[in-house]
């Protein structure tokens, strides 16, 4: 049948299912007459009789019913689709691809997503959490969330919270029966919970700095473990001390359950920033996240690196 036939056919269907030619003329906002002549159209270029008149019912035919078992459902379902995907003035729709690192997900997604997809709920978010360094343009992705040295440099950055320090904490319970580094040199005698650098598979050396002097520490341990707050819960019960960055164990630090150590030695980072390709290629929908993500969390007096 030629598709051009198709606005004909979504008015048959109205009829055969309200089984009223004036009942379809109203769903559709348009005359009963204009609704004949549709049908009539279509019944002419298929060469069949759809419908049965009369002056007080409409019946379908065999063909009709066979039409309308065959080609409903999946009319309908188009209908649905071009309904979903359509925008009304004003209104995204679409979708957001995002690659986040686990340790970035309660400081960066958490607060961001209710608000935004409040929003803007015709914005499909979808977040893939993952720790190693993606490829977001060969990967399909829209943007990703990385600490700053991680983002190659011709990507446009939007810093999403402070600078922060990492730290080395562990529980009092621990400290007391193990003693309290002063010196960096002082963790190669502690039970450290480690973790692997995923480009290498190596053991990752925690990284400590006074000054302008810089240690790399090869700690070792009994855990190792890819989850960031699995160490810190580790370190709570005691297992040994966790390297961290500070805002993750702000509570815990207020509430005494962990302390930190080598305090001095704490190394600063510029933060967690979400970075794309350019402007050029940034979508609507990845557009309106960014506005709702430096509303919520971009501190005063910053915005695009």
């Amino acid at each position: 049948m030629n598709t051009a036939l198709l606005p004909q056919l979504q008015v048959f269907l109205a009829v055969a299912r309200l089984r009223s030619f004036s009942g379809a003329a109203r769903e559709l906002g348009v005359s009963t007459p204009a609704v004949s002549q549709s049908v009539r159209q279509l019944e002419e270029q298929l060469r069949v009789v759809l419908l049965t008149r009369t002056t007080r019912s409409v019946s379908l035919t065999d063909a009709g019913r066979r039409l309308l078992e065959g080609a409903g459902p999946a009319l309908g379902q188009a209908l649905t689709a071009l309904t979903e995907v359509s925008a009304q003035p004003g209104e995204a729709v679409g979708r957001v691809r995002l690659s986040v690192p686990r340790s970035a997900v309660p400081f960066v997604i958490t607060p961001v997503l209710p608000t935004f997809r409040a929003r803007h709920p015709r914005v499909e978010v979808e977040v893939t959490i993952e720790d190693r360094f993606v490829d977001i343009v060969a990967e399909g992705y829209d943007a990703g969330v990385r600490l700053s040295e991680a983002i190659e440099r011709d990507m446009v950055q939007v810093r999403l919270t402070d600078a922060f320090r990492f730290v080395v904490v562990g529980a009092p319970g621990y400290l007391a029966r193990h003693g309290t580094p002063q010196r960096p040199e002082d963790l190669l005698r502690h039970e450290c919970l480690t973790f692997r650098v995923h480009t290498t598979g190596a053991l990752y050396a925690w990284e400590l700095e006074r000054g302008r002097r810089n240690w790399r520490v090869p700690v070792r341990g009994g855990v190792v473990a890819n989850d960031s707050r699995l160490m810190v819960t580790l370190a709570e019960e005691g297992l040994g001390l966790a390297y961290t960055f500070e805002p993750m164990v702000a509570e815990q630090l207020q509430t005494g359950r962990l302390q930190q150590v080598l305090e001095p030695y704490a190394p600063t980072v510029p933060g967690f920033f979400l970075y794309y390709p350019s402007r050029a290629q940034r979508s609507a929908p990845l557009r309106l996240f960014v506005e709702v993500a430096k509303e919520l969390l971009v501190p005063p007096a910053r915005g695009v690196k």
